[in-house]
């Protein structure tokens, strides 16, 4: 029976030279949060955090422990080595400084599969292994000492020396993009697709025109866009008289309408934004951006729309704007760029800007 060990560390490998990237990629700013930052904060709350950096003072700001290369310039393998030795657990989850869409629960999944039988767990696709997304046991640092003193630093060479585990990607319930590691500015983008954002305002201050607006700009630059409208009051519905409509009032639990271009579903249950960008994610073709018109109360990032005759003050949490569509608000009394009601190029450069989508 196996015996389930679900205590670990985590090793977060920041020491690469990032060379295609041009840039350290560890540090490179999405939205509000460098990608380093966005990985532990991903696992901190639950695990011991430990980074791997090549150079003495690097990520030091992050609060967490960090360990330094000894071993120059010979790769991952002197980082795992160096958390390995630090870590306080006996098993520790690897994974890479470029890997952005890294999840906690991929690190407890494989945790799920230690026992005494192995002394590496490794995730594996059918392309070829993942050996920075991978669950290493203290055990294996003789081997790696060995290996770094005759100069031989593949971490496929740790694999063939220890008893090792393959867990095969296609059989879990993530996906490929989960631990997909980005080594330049367009794997990069590919990878933190959808990037979502609201438009949030008081109503008929003019979201929905700015939506509209938005679209088109994205459009133009060969992007596409879905949009999701959040109704507080319950209120919406199909048109009146539709035959759809006259299906959900006799108390139909689901409608579809569909022809050989489209279809339009409709489901008397609860839901929300995150199932429906997830359902819009999973389409043939996704979109590259994904638009919430609402949610100002919400933690996403957001447009927030404020039109004087409306109100005239900004209402959302300051941490949370991209920047504000107004006619009234002064750039002075803000944190955060501001731009004309009419202004969407601005406003959509502004996006680009944000979401590290613009070309540098």
């Amino acid at each position: 029976m196996k015996e389930k060990v679900m205590k670990i560390s985590v090793g977060i490998l920041a020491g690469g030279e990032s060379s295609r990237m041009g840039q350290d990629k560890a540090l490179i700013r999405i939205g509000n949060e460098r990608i380093i930052d966005r990985i532990s904060r991903e696992f901190e709350d639950s695990f011991e955090v430990i980074v791997s950096a090549a150079k003495t003072g690097m990520y030091e700001e992050l609060g967490l422990p960090v360990v330094y290369d000894e071993h120059k310039g010979i790769g991952p393998i002197e980082g795992i080595r160096q958390v390995l030795n630090a870590a306080r657990e006996e098993y520790v989850f690897i994974c890479a400084a470029d890997m952005p869409n890294i999840k906690k629960e991929l690190a407890e999944y494989l945790a799920d599969y230690i026992s005494s039988d192995y002394e590496c767990y490794v995730i594996a696709d059918e392309d070829h292994i993942q050996p920075l997304c991978a669950i290493y046991s203290k055990a294996v640092l003789p081997v790696i000492e060995e290996l770094i003193e005759s100069g031989r630093y593949r971490l496929s060479e740790i694999f063939s020396r220890v008893r090792t585990k393959y867990i095969t990607l296609e059989h879990t319930c993530f996906d490929r993009k989960t631990v997909k590691n980005v080594n330049t500015r367009a794997e990069l983008m590919d990878a933190l697709k959808p990037f979502v954002f609201c438009v949030s305002g008081f109503s008929d201050s003019g979201k929905t025109g700015l939506i509209v607006r938005l679209i088109n700009e994205f459009k133009a630059h060969g992007m596409s866009v879905g949009v999701i409208k959040h109704d507080g009051h319950d209120v919406f519905s199909d048109m009146p008289d539709s035959d759809t409509d006259r299906f959900i009032q006799a108390g139909a639990a689901g409608t579809a309408v569909f022809s050989g271009k489209r279809y339009q579903q409709y489901y008397a249950e609860s839901t929300d934004e995150r199932k429906i960008i997830e359902s819009m994610s999973m389409m043939k073709a996704p979109p590259d951006v994904i638009i919430i018109e609402g949610m100002k109360d919400s933690l996403y990032p957001k447009i927030e729309v404020v039109r004087r005759e409306i109100r005239n003050e900004s209402t959302c949490a300051p941490e949370t704007l991209i920047c504000i569509a107004t006619d009234c608000i002064s750039p002075k009394s803000v944190d955060c760029p501001v731009f004309g009601l009419d202004d969407e190029k601005g406003i959509f450069l502004c996006l680009m800007e944000y979401f590290g989508m613009s070309e540098e």
